[in-house]
């Protein structure tokens, strides 16, 4: 084995931030509902508008419905849509209260611009914050600003409208703030509000999405000196993460629609009403309380209604998912697009008209974290780029692990990068032909020696792999060694020299691959030599112009990788890619779309490994194949399920039941069901049947 710092797959790895000791409650956050004045339509133009009550009586009727109960739901503001200087403003609190009282715990609720006033600012011609509003705002909802307890708890709700307007009841709540934080020292301190301090760095220009100076100053040093856990923020309708000192900060989207002028993150149409109405992203949050630390879950809501008067029915899910506390599952997503990107969001005219306003993209850290995928592939000169590196530091904290991958041996501003983030990697992945192997051995061992971390080797496939045919020249770029090439891996390496610098090797496994088959041989060869194993999982075609978009065998080979991870401690997959590729070469569909939305895969992902948790007695057993369709047995604590797949669910429906299977988990939707439902349906899918009772 290298020398560097070696790694015991079995081991969690725990961020700085990771929570510890028992679960103590739960509480939700929801934001922005902008409840009209009328059940189907609204002031806005845009049609998404109109449903937002309904879209709030679901979200709340789900509120309602949590198991385990919360012991509070917070709501960040935004409540009604109407300006408080229209007459309306009274009928739409009105609604709030009808469609929010299925909740049967305390509602917390804080001021939005729509509920009091945008903050004081001369460009914008709607109603700016006055006494009159907050006046009237607290005649109707309540007080403003306060704080309140849950255990260990000390909430604080701040009224974010009144910081730098210079009404008499800025200075009351400052006051009032500053004995706050200073009564309660040492407790743990959850902050509650509507506009966000800042959406990219503490020092950005002032925009109609953060808090303007000085205030913005003040706040955050309250938060920095007096250690705030956690502050929750709405208004964007976007999600976004961020730590200031020790706090950290979470922007949370809203239940109603979405403030589009952020679509300008994606590559491709935004579709409905220009990006207004992609549901995909509508949610609310619910957070875990633990001993130390919290877990902040995003629930997405997928802009579903629910009419007056109507039943709301429970959609039984595995619990949602955060990379916090979810478990290693040993299979990881290579990130070959930006994930930490920054852009700078155009001025159109509507809430924003002069300027651009810089903001960075966290929809691909919010698919990971619901995913639970703590394991990351990303490009060596990620690590090399200052505000991405930066990034990487905080996705760390929270439970990732990167492996870098490079072509050749890695440059010196690498191992300089990394000196600054020195436990941010786990690992390099070399690509290098066999051919290099030796040539390449003082460097490598010279690398090794000022970087100190894990090597694997990722075969560089050139000429002497290729296959001609005589007329086409290949341009097909391919690193990894095949399954059968692990036969003679480690004599290869014994040959030029290196064998000893390498922890790991590489291995490619194309889509045609059946990997349940070659797991096994993958463990044997990591328990004999002792060389971990990277399993690049490809999600390509063959053909470099055919697009490979089949979302159902995508969610089955994602299910099956998890279960091959469980044969090895030391065997780990990477999936190849996690965001679509829809154009350049070899397009194919990944865990999410071009605009950041789950597909099948994150789906069934997500709900195998809450099925799977942390047992490591997960048992694997050969496939059965019948025809098109598949049959894998797999215990978990002795309790047998069947994965199935190639078949459409009356006939999952009809084996449940002949099997005695307890429920039916729809891999491609994340639900439960019960064997008999959904027999007339004809969908191909992936299902798990659980705890199988007639089947050996």
């Amino acid at each position: 084995m290298g020398k560097g710092r070696s790694i015991d797959w079995n081991q969690e790895l725990r961020g700085a931030r990771e929570p510890s000791g028992k679960r103590l409650f739960s509480f939700a956050v929801i934001a922005d509902t902008h409840v009209n004045e009328h059940e189907e339509r609204s002031a806005s133009p845009f049609e998404t508008n109109a449903r937002a009550n309904g879209r709030a009586r679901y979200a709340f009727a789900a509120l309602a419905a949590l198991d385990p109960v919360p012991e509070f739901v917070v709501h960040l503001g935004d409540i009604v849509h109407p300006m408080p200087g229209l007459p309306v403003y009274a009928e739409a609190a009105r609604r709030f209260k009808e469609l929010s009282a299925s909740l049967r715990v305390p509602l917390h609720l804080v001021p939005g611009n729509h509920d009091v006033g945008d903050k004081a600012v001369d460009w914008m011609p709607a109603d700016i914050v006055t006494s009159d509003y907050v006046s009237q705002y607290c005649a109707t909802f309540g007080r403003d600003y306060y704080a309140f307890d849950c255990g260990p708890l000390r909430g604080i709700a701040i009224d974010a409208q009144l910081l730098n307007s210079g009404l008499p009841q800025e200075a009351e709540q400052r006051a009032w703030l500053e004995a706050e934080f200073a009564a309660n020292a040492g407790r743990r301190i959850f902050v509650f509000i509507h506009y966000p301090p800042y959406v990219l760095k503490p020092e950005e220009r002032s925009t109609y999405d953060n808090i303007d100076q000085p205030a913005r100053q003040w706040l955050l040093e309250l938060l920095r000196d007096n250690r705030a856990e956690a502050m929750f923020a709405g208004h964007v309708h976007n999600f976004w993460y961020d730590v200031h000192g020790g706090t950290e900060l979470y922007l949370l989207p809203s239940t109603a629609f979405l403030r589009h002028d952020y679509s300008e993150f994606y590559r491709i149409n935004p579709g409905n009403e220009f990006g207004r109405g992609d549901v995909g992203k509508f949610g609310y949050s619910v957070v875990d309380v633990h001993e130390r630390g919290h877990v902040m879950r995003l629930v997405r809501t997928d802009g579903r209604t629910l009419p007056p008067k109507a039943t709301y029915t429970p959609r039984r899910t595995p619990p949602p998912a955060n990379v916090k506390n979810a478990p290693f599952t040993g299979v990881g997503v290579e990130l070959r697009h930006p994930w930490a990107e920054i852009l700078d969001i155009p001025s159109t005219g509507g809430v924003q008209e002069f300027g651009r306003k810089p903001a960075r993209n966290d929809y691909p850290v919010m698919a990971l974290w619901e995913m639970g995928a703590r394991l990351l592939k990303v490009p060596d000169h990620d690590i090399t780029q200052g505000a991405v590196r930066e990034r990487m530091k905080l996705m760390q904290a929270v439970g990732h692990r990167f492996i870098a991958t490079s072509f050749g041996v890695p440059r010196d501003e690498f191992v300089a990068a990394l000196n600054d983030a020195r436990e941010v990697l786990d690992a390099v992945e070399i690509n290098v032909s066999r051919a290099a192997l030796e040539r390449e051995a003082a460097r490598l061992a010279a690398f090794r020696e000022k970087a100190s971390v894990p090597l694997y080797w990722a075969k560089l496939r050139m000429h002497e792999d290729a296959r001609y045919d005589g007329q086409h020249v290949s341009h097909f770029i391919k690193t990894g060694l095949t399954p059968p090439e692990l036969d003679t891996a480690e004599a290869v390496m014994e040959a030029a020299g290196v064998r000893t610098l390498f922890d790991g090797v590489v291995v490619r496994i194309d889509r045609e691959i059946d990997l349940l088959a070659i797991a096994p041989g993958l463990a044997q060869f990591a328990e004999r030599t002792g060389l971990a194993v990277l399993g690049a999982i490809k999600l390509t075609d063959a053909s470099i112009a055919r697009c490979r978009d089949d979302d159902v065998d995508t969610a089955r080979l994602a299910a099956e990788a998890l279960l091959a991870a469980r044969l090895s401690p030391r065997v780990r997959y990477v999936f190849d890619t996690f965001m679509d590729v829809d154009r350049g070469y070899f397009p194919r569909n990944g865990f999410i779309d071009r605009m950041f939305n789950p597909r099948p895969a994150l789906r069934a992902y997500a709900a195998m490994a809450h099925l799977l948790g942390r047992d490591n007695s997960v048992t694997v057993e050969p496939a059965v194949r019948e025809g098109t369709a598949q049959r894998v047995r797999f215990c978990v604590s002795g309790a047998p399920h069947f994965l199935v797949s190639g078949m459409d669910r009356a006939s999952a429906g009809a084996l449940a039941r002949e099997a005695g299977a307890g429920e039916v988990l729809d891999l491609c939707t994340g639900e439960f069901t019960a064997p008999e439902a959904g027999s007339g349906e004809t969908k191909h899918g992936v299902w798990v049947l659980t705890n199988v009772a007639n089947f050996s």
